[in-house]
Protein backbone atom coordinates (compact mmCIF):
# COMPACT_ATOMS: atom_id res chain seq x y z
CA UNK A 1 0.00 0.00 0.00
CA UNK A 2 3.05 2.46 0.32
CA UNK A 3 3.53 1.88 -3.28
CA UNK A 4 -0.08 3.76 -4.36
CA UNK A 5 1.00 7.23 -2.74
CA UNK A 6 4.86 7.55 -4.62
CA UNK A 7 2.63 6.33 -7.52
CA UNK A 8 0.46 9.34 -7.15
CA UNK A 9 2.98 11.49 -6.23
CA UNK A 10 5.06 10.78 -9.88
CA UNK A 11 2.02 11.15 -12.23
CA UNK A 12 1.22 14.42 -10.30
CA UNK A 13 4.90 15.59 -11.01
CA UNK A 14 4.83 14.31 -14.61
CA UNK A 15 1.42 15.66 -15.83
CA UNK A 16 2.53 19.18 -14.16
CA UNK A 17 5.55 19.02 -16.20
CA UNK A 18 3.47 18.42 -19.49
CA UNK A 19 1.39 21.60 -18.31
CA UNK A 20 4.77 23.46 -18.88
CA UNK A 21 4.43 26.01 -21.81
CA UNK A 22 7.11 26.18 -24.60
CA UNK A 23 8.11 29.47 -25.36
CA UNK A 24 9.27 30.55 -28.45
CA UNK A 25 10.68 34.42 -29.37
CA UNK A 26 11.22 36.68 -26.33
CA UNK A 27 9.92 36.23 -22.96
CA UNK A 28 6.37 37.39 -22.61
CA UNK A 29 5.99 39.94 -19.94
CA UNK A 30 3.77 39.44 -16.97
CA UNK A 31 0.32 41.21 -17.20
CA UNK A 32 -3.74 40.53 -18.10
CA UNK A 33 -3.88 38.09 -20.77
CA UNK A 34 -6.96 38.61 -22.64
CA UNK A 35 -9.11 35.85 -24.87
CA UNK A 36 -8.74 37.01 -28.66
CA UNK A 37 -12.54 36.66 -28.78
CA UNK A 38 -12.58 39.04 -26.54
CA UNK A 39 -10.00 41.39 -27.81
CA UNK A 40 -11.60 41.36 -31.10
CA UNK A 41 -15.16 42.07 -29.88
CA UNK A 42 -13.70 45.35 -28.42
CA UNK A 43 -11.21 45.91 -30.71
CA UNK A 44 -10.57 49.74 -30.21
CA UNK A 45 -9.52 48.84 -27.10
CA UNK A 46 -6.81 46.61 -27.72
CA UNK A 47 -5.37 47.77 -30.47
CA UNK A 48 -2.00 49.58 -31.14
CA UNK A 49 -0.40 48.58 -28.24
CA UNK A 50 1.39 45.13 -27.37
CA UNK A 51 -0.42 43.10 -24.97
CA UNK A 52 -1.06 39.21 -24.09
CA UNK A 53 -3.87 37.30 -26.01
CA UNK A 54 -4.83 33.65 -25.34
CA UNK A 55 -6.63 31.06 -27.35
CA UNK A 56 -6.60 27.62 -29.14
CA UNK A 57 -4.30 27.31 -32.01
CA UNK A 58 -6.14 26.16 -34.99
CA UNK A 59 -3.94 26.27 -37.84
CA UNK A 60 -0.04 26.85 -38.50
CA UNK A 61 1.56 27.80 -41.89
CA UNK A 62 2.73 24.73 -43.41
CA UNK A 63 4.98 26.03 -45.65
CA UNK A 64 7.30 27.15 -42.65
CA UNK A 65 5.88 27.19 -39.71
CA UNK A 66 5.74 31.26 -39.54
CA UNK A 67 2.05 32.06 -38.32
CA UNK A 68 -0.39 30.66 -36.71
CA UNK A 69 -4.31 30.95 -36.13
CA UNK A 70 -5.50 31.67 -32.82
CA UNK A 71 -9.56 30.96 -31.86
CA UNK A 72 -11.32 31.73 -28.95
CA UNK A 73 -15.27 31.39 -28.86
CA UNK A 74 -15.68 31.61 -32.91
CA UNK A 75 -13.27 34.82 -33.19
CA UNK A 76 -10.29 34.07 -34.97
CA UNK A 77 -6.54 35.81 -35.12
CA UNK A 78 -3.68 35.41 -37.37
CA UNK A 79 -0.66 35.54 -35.35
CA UNK A 80 2.82 36.24 -37.68
CA UNK A 81 6.22 35.69 -35.73
CA UNK A 82 7.41 39.67 -35.81
CA UNK A 83 9.26 39.62 -39.44
CA UNK A 84 9.70 35.93 -39.53
CA UNK A 85 11.53 36.28 -36.47
CA UNK A 86 11.24 32.98 -35.36
CA UNK A 87 8.93 29.61 -36.21
CA UNK A 88 6.92 26.92 -34.78
CA UNK A 89 6.78 23.37 -35.83
CA UNK A 90 4.13 22.73 -38.47
CA UNK A 91 2.11 20.20 -36.66
CA UNK A 92 1.87 22.34 -33.29
CA UNK A 93 -1.46 22.17 -31.74
CA UNK A 94 -2.74 23.34 -28.24
CA UNK A 95 -3.48 26.82 -26.32
CA UNK A 96 -1.18 29.36 -26.66
CA UNK A 97 -0.52 32.92 -25.12
CA UNK A 98 1.09 35.38 -27.13
CA UNK A 99 2.32 39.19 -26.85
CA UNK A 100 2.15 41.60 -29.44
CA UNK A 101 0.40 44.13 -31.28
CA UNK A 102 -3.54 43.84 -32.77
CA UNK A 103 -4.70 44.81 -36.17
CA UNK A 104 -7.36 44.75 -38.37
CA UNK A 105 -6.03 43.86 -41.88
CA UNK A 106 -7.69 44.21 -45.52
CA UNK A 107 -5.90 41.47 -47.69
CA UNK A 108 -5.20 41.63 -51.46
CA UNK A 109 -6.52 38.97 -53.45
CA UNK A 110 -3.04 37.63 -54.09
CA UNK A 111 -2.47 37.92 -50.35
CA UNK A 112 -5.79 35.75 -49.52
CA UNK A 113 -4.15 33.16 -52.53
CA UNK A 114 -0.87 33.14 -50.84
CA UNK A 115 -2.06 32.25 -47.36
CA UNK A 116 -4.86 30.22 -48.30
CA UNK A 117 -1.87 27.82 -50.38
CA UNK A 118 0.61 27.95 -46.54
CA UNK A 119 -3.05 26.74 -44.68
CA UNK A 120 -3.89 23.33 -44.15
CA UNK A 121 -6.24 21.64 -47.24
CA UNK A 122 -9.22 23.70 -47.41
CA UNK A 123 -9.03 26.37 -44.90
CA UNK A 124 -10.70 29.89 -46.36
CA UNK A 125 -9.34 32.97 -46.00
CA UNK A 126 -10.70 35.87 -44.89
CA UNK A 127 -10.46 38.75 -47.18
CA UNK A 128 -10.45 40.96 -44.03
CA UNK A 129 -8.24 39.71 -40.81
CA UNK A 130 -7.59 40.43 -37.59
CA UNK A 131 -3.52 39.70 -36.86
CA UNK A 132 -1.32 40.11 -34.02
CA UNK A 133 2.33 40.55 -34.77
CA UNK A 134 3.99 38.81 -32.05
CA UNK A 135 7.05 39.15 -30.70
CA UNK A 136 6.89 35.98 -28.52
CA UNK A 137 4.57 33.35 -27.47
CA UNK A 138 4.04 30.12 -24.98
CA UNK A 139 2.20 26.69 -26.24
CA UNK A 140 1.05 24.54 -23.94
CA UNK A 141 -0.16 20.87 -25.43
Amino acid sequence: MRLLPTLVLLLSAAAAGAATPVPYGKPLPAGDTVPVSQAIEAFDAHTERPQRFSGRITGVCQAKGCWMMLEDDGRAARVMFGQHDFHIPKDTTGTAVVHGVLTRRQLTPEQVEHLGADSAAGVAVEPVEYRITADGIEIAS
